[in-house]
């Protein structure tokens, strides 16, 4: 698969591909196919964006997205070193895809929730607000603003671990379906297992609540230290 880059390949087109690969996310695809929630030194991780994505390279992924707070300068960092790689090896369509990612605070029935955002045009004006590398205040913080940002921006915007709040899946997830979100973490390790692996219980209530409301489906390890392949 040929790296996503957002100067060769349309948003609108980028974006149905996403759409494709999270509408077939399952229990096992993360961390061994996909990992699409990865922090780097660039927000709160330990790792440098080199380092991440030959991490990724090493592992055979497929797809992955960098996802930092409120930045995307360690996206672009990663970016240019997979391209790099991408421009000397013998077989390209071995690397991983690289996706525009980011994680966002924002306020959700009255609630501080995070929200991921994929496939997004990093230069639209609609996202500026949220890559200043502190959380937003006032209008920009509510939970529709940034979903509508990543919209307009030509993203998908997804629930990080809906069950790590102070309200409840079963408030969240409706809550946000409404606002037009277009799917929740299904697949996460809240209790940093090692190997990772998506935590049973609240995957299984997650799951339900996303296929009651029409919600994708995504996986990722949440990594902040030197391994993609867990969380700490």
């Amino acid at each position: 698969m040929v790296s996503q880059t957002p100067l060769l390949i349309s948003e609108p087109i980028a974006t149905s591909r996403l759409r494709k690969i999270f509408e077939c996310v399952d229990a096992m695809s993360c961390p061994h196919r996909l990992n699409f929630h990865l922090h780097t030194v660039h927000s709160d991780g330990k790792m440098q964006p080199a380092d991440l994505i030959q991490q990724a390279i090493d592992l055979c992924l497929s797809d992955v997205a960098i996802t930092d707070h409120h930045a995307i300068s360690g996206y672009k960092i990663a970016r240019q070193y997979l391209d790099r790689v991408t421009h000397q090896s013998q077989a390209p369509e071995s690397l991983p895809t690289l996706w525009t990612g980011i994680e966002i605070n924002a306020s959700l029935i009255f609630t501080e929730v995070h929200i991921l955002g994929y496939s997004f045009n990093p230069v639209h004006e609609a996202m500026q607000p949220y890559l200043q590398n502190k959380t937003t205040a006032g209008l920009d913080y509510q939970a529709i603003s940034v979903i509508k940002a990543i919209h307009l921006a030509g993203g998908l915007a997804v629930l990080a671990h809906p069950a790590r709040y102070r309200r409840s899946p079963e408030d969240l997830i409706p809550a946000a379906a409404a606002l037009g979100i277009d799917g929740v973490e299904t697949y996460y390790g809240y209790d940093n297992s090692e190997p990772w692996k998506p935590s049973p219980k609240q995957t299984e209530e997650i799951r339900q609540l996303a296929e009651i409301y029409g919600l994708m489906h995504t996986c990722g390890t949440d990594s902040h230290g030197f391994k993609i392949s867990k969380r700490l």
